[in-house]
């Protein structure tokens, strides 16, 4: 296998929401991969903007250039203007420069997961933390929010925001499309072991999720959404060490921004990964707070825009009516077991296209 093999092998590995995988590969020449990218706002309501795949795709370029250290390679990542933002496309050359050794971080790569399972809340130690804020660069800083408190703050902001999750018609397509039921892995969705939810919840969901008046009918008649946020909201959001921001120093502005925000929030999660602390995202909070800051339409569901005015709400007491704006991701953190089911990768070979991004 080649070194650009290899390295696009490990650069697979790549966060992606929902498991995506938003990119594809032409490789041109010896030292030379084009990554087409293409983002999911045409059918996802959370891909707002094409954001979330923006931060992907960020991920995935950041993994490609600590993978290319191990071959004592340097990474030259240049976006082409012309493309759109829906599909940018992105010219990646790489080049032996004298003394690149392998990025610590490189080893981690197939190794970092999501865990939605319950973590352990033994508080973050100040080098944890300090390791962490040092791997997102100065652009960026990460707001803790840890104790008791800090916890509850963040259960109660997840559990609302998941109530408009878990009623959205437009969501249930999303999710109907995204978990692979019965499975502990999926290379290109979500396998239903790993969402976090005991038997009879996953057993409820999967009868529920049939049809869309199924579950509207749960959500109506029988506290259809109560369960599932206690379970996969509440419970794990209290079940960890604590939760953390990153929040930009300049308001995002452009797809750039979106994809350096994709590079930190990757070598963030690699440097938990390698203090064995497990991560969980908390991305919907952030979509939700932003249609309703930004007074975007997202549902037919004419209350959805009332409920996610109160996710901003809460997210503005969180963070400041200032910063909340610049907050890119979330998630939570904490010590535990590595999560045995998980997403894997489409192969590499299903991922390569021509040089005009088809297959």
């Amino acid at each position: 296998m080649t070194p650009i093999a290899q390295i696009l092998d490990l650069a697979r590995w790549a966060p992606s929401g929902d498991n995506t995988q938003p990119w594809r590969f032409a490789i041109g020449a010896a030292d030379r991969v084009t990554v087409f990218g293409r983002d999911t706002r045409a059918h996802c309501v959370y891909d707002l903007d094409g954001h979330a795949s923006q931060v992907s795709i960020g991920a995935l370029l950041e993994t490609m250039s600590l993978a290319a250290t191990r071959f004592g390679l340097a990474t030259h990542i240049e976006r082409r203007s012309a493309s759109p933002d829906d599909a940018p496309v992105f010219d990646v050359t790489f080049a032996h420069r004298a003394g690149v050794q392998e990025d610590p971080l490189v080893r981690h790569i197939e190794e970092r997961r999501v865990n939605r399972r319950p973590l352990r809340t033994r508080p973050l130690a100040s080098d944890e933390r300090r390791q962490m804020q040092d791997a997102v660069g100065p652009k960026f800083a990460i707001r803790w929010f840890e104790g008791w408190r800090g916890r509850a703050r963040m259960a109660r902001l997840n559990f609302r925001s998941a109530k408009i999750r878990l009623t959205l018609p437009e969501a249930y397509e999303v999710h109907r499309s995204v978990i692979e039921w019965n499975t502990r892995t999926s290379e290109d969705r979500i396998p239903s072991a790993a969402l976090g939810a005991s038997a009879p919840t996953l057993a409820l969901m999967r009868w529920a999720m049939a049809s869309w008046q199924r579950v509207n009918w749960l959500n109506r008649f029988a506290a259809g959404t109560v369960a599932p946020r206690l379970e996969l909201d509440v419970l794990p959001s209290m079940a960890c060490a604590a939760h953390w921001a990153l929040i930009a120093a300049e308001p995002p502005r452009a797809l750039d921004d979106y994809v350096a925000a994709g590079r930190a929030v990757q070598r963030f999660w690699l440097t938990a990964t390698s203090l064995s602390l497990q991560c969980q995202p908390e991305y919907t909070p952030l979509v939700f707070a932003r249609y309703a800051r930004e007074g975007l339409p997202f549902s037919t569901i004419g209350i959805a825009g009332q409920r996610a005015a109160q996710v901003a709400g809460m997210l503005d007491e969180l963070l400041g009516v200032d910063i909340a704006p610049r907050a890119l991701f979330m998630g939570r953190i904490g010590a535990g077991n590595p999560a045995t089911a998980r997403s894997v990768r489409r192969p590499v070979e299903s991922l390569v296209v021509s040089a005009s991004g088809e297959h």
